[in-house]
């Protein structure tokens, strides 16, 4: 086989040796990448390239990656059994369907501009791994012990459970179509640049120094901000103010967290990049900090506010401790983990009611328990890092050591916390406002669903499937009838017209029908 740097070429055609370079660039970035030992490695066809790696540190970035996309299911479980029983299937469509616009916009150019390494602009990357070339085997950006592929694939999943957060403000009234082309715009334009800041070696964050463990900017804080810029944009849902909505299902809740605490261990202890002692310490921070601000929440809530051991204060609690955990987890010791779980579950309790202060509708909470929580725990990172935690990888020893926050006596780097969270929130809000609301602007991109499309859930408005078919048979809503004290009222149907009795139905009970025979259920 010639060598693809000695084609023969036309003499006619006589290239110049600029062309000549540019052309065999080209052909050489759809090749396989050169090995880590660069000039001196061989070809993926004639070398086993495994070599360069170890392959424990390539299976637990493998495994992380699996347990980091549990996380998308587990987001979509959270959100729809907060929602109202109607409008279900379409939050747990937008989480999976966010998940496939995510992967695609990854591997097209989502990848590249965050990491690509050839991107001097501290802001944002460049074409350099469009549609994932020179990925195969060479190092990862952050990390010599996987192959930058492994890496690639893991915040990919990074990328895809931000959009999933996000995409929850759409709660009982967002449209699905217009949310899809919206993602791929806002991937690109906020998430990238925001990766680029912290994690690429280029990013001027990460040249500030600034610590941020896995993604508490880039996933927390820019989910929970992008979250309140769609709610504020979206509006109030249309009897917000005259009725108070309620969750469907405590046990979806339930089933979402935990599938999101099983998730976010991968997704932490992943984050070391490496099968180490510093992934240990990760999945150990995470579990203390998200027990800690579950108990915190529960027992602030049973104390102050309701006398009951709320399942849905715990679950939010818990999912409160993770986000705080993230930024964290790699740079803090396990006692002050404790002290940050604790916090952040008090903090973000008094957080919620934030909504009511400033008049929206975040029906998820999204803002209050990923943004407020991502940005305490980023903050605390100037406070609790310390050098021996960050060293326990093996790579920041020596010369390569982190000088840590406070309590390393480093007291600018509190600062440098601030600094880079408050850009990231100013940055991803503006810039997700402005997004969304040109898209309102477009006819075939309006982001709200009709007045009656509300009315009937989003789910029969967007998708005309249901999560519950087997609970009723009739759908027309306007056969429904509910007391104002909440109790379902029996309907006599006549000649297709529904009569309330004033009675109460039975659970289960078949509605009488006068006229023509219909076997239904009540409501």
């Amino acid at each position: 086989m010639a060598d693809i740097h000695t084609i023969p070429t036309p003499a006619s055609l006589n290239p110049t040796p600029a062309l000549k370079e540019v052309v065999t660039n080209y052909i050489t970035s759809f090749a396989p990448s050169v090995t880590p030992t660069g000039s001196s490695g061989g070809d993926v066809r004639h070398e086993n390239l495994n070599k360069f790696f170890d392959n424990g540190n390539i299976s637990w970035m493998l495994t992380s990656t699996c347990l980091c996309l549990i996380m998308v299911p587990g987001v979509a479980f959270f959100y729809s059994g907060l929602a109202r029983r109607k409008n279900t299937l379409a939050l747990i469509m937008l989480s999976m369907l966010g998940l496939c616009v995510t992967l695609f916009q990854w591997y097209f150019w989502g990848y590249s501009l965050a990491f690509s390494q050839t991107g001097t602009s501290g802001y944002i990357g460049n074409l350099r791994h469009f549609a994932f070339i020179r990925t195969l085997a060479d190092y990862s950006p952050s990390s010599n012990y996987v192959s930058e592929l492994v890496f690639a694939n893991f915040q990919g999943i990074f990328a895809a459970i931000t959009v999933a957060l996000f995409t929850g403000a759409a709660a009982e009234r967002g449209r699905i179509g217009p949310m899809l082309l919206i993602t791929f715009i806002w991937l690109t334009v906020v998430y990238c640049p925001l990766t680029c800041w912290i994690w690429n070696p280029n990013g001027w964050a990460y040249k500030w120094g600034v610590y941020d463990f896995a993604g508490g900017g880039p996933v927390e804080v820019g989910s929970g901000f992008a979250a309140l810029a769609y709610t504020v944009c979206l509006g109030r849902r249309s009897k917000f103010l005259a009725e108070q909505y309620r969750p469907h299902s405590v046990l979806n809740v339930v089933l979402g967290t935990a599938l999101l605490w099983f998730g976010w261990l991968g997704f932490n202890g992943g984050s070391a990049y490496g099968s180490n002692l510093r992934a240990a310490i990760a999945i150990t921070n995470t579990n203390l900090t998200a027990a800690t601000a579950g108990l915190v929440w529960v027992l602030y809530d049973y104390i102050f506010k309701t006398r009951k051991w709320t399942t849905i204060g715990f679950c939010s609690g818990v999912v409160a401790g993770l986000v705080a955990a993230t930024p964290c987890a790699g740079f803090v010791s396990p006692h002050t983990s404790l002290a940050i779980g604790a916090i952040t579950g008090l903090i973000c309790n008094w957080a919620i009611l934030l909504k009511t202060h400033m008049k929206i509708d975040d029906a998820m909470d999204i803002f209050a328990i990923h943004g407020v929580a991502g940005f305490v725990g980023t903050i605390l990172n100037g406070l609790f890092a310390v050098d021996y935690i960050a060293a326990m990888d093996g790579t920041f020893v020596g010369d390569n050591a982190i000088r840590g926050g406070w309590f390393n006596h480093h007291w600018r780097q509190l600062g440098l916390q601030v600094a880079y969270i408050c850009a990231v929130a100013a940055y991803d809000f503006v810039v997700t406002f402005i997004i969304l609301f040109i898209a309102d602007k477009i006819p075939f991109l309006q982001l709200r669903v009709t007045p009656d499309a509300e009315e009937i859930g989003v789910d029969a408005d967007q998708i005309g499937e249901y999560a519950f078919d087997y609970i009723e048979e009739r759908r027309d809503y306007k056969q429904w009838k509910i007391s104002p004290s909440g109790i379902p009222e029996e309907i006599v149907v006549s000649n297709g017209i529904p009569h309330p009795t004033g009675n109460v139905a039975a659970p289960g009970k078949v509605l009488e029908v006068a006229g023509q025979p219909n076997i239904d259920f009540a409501v």
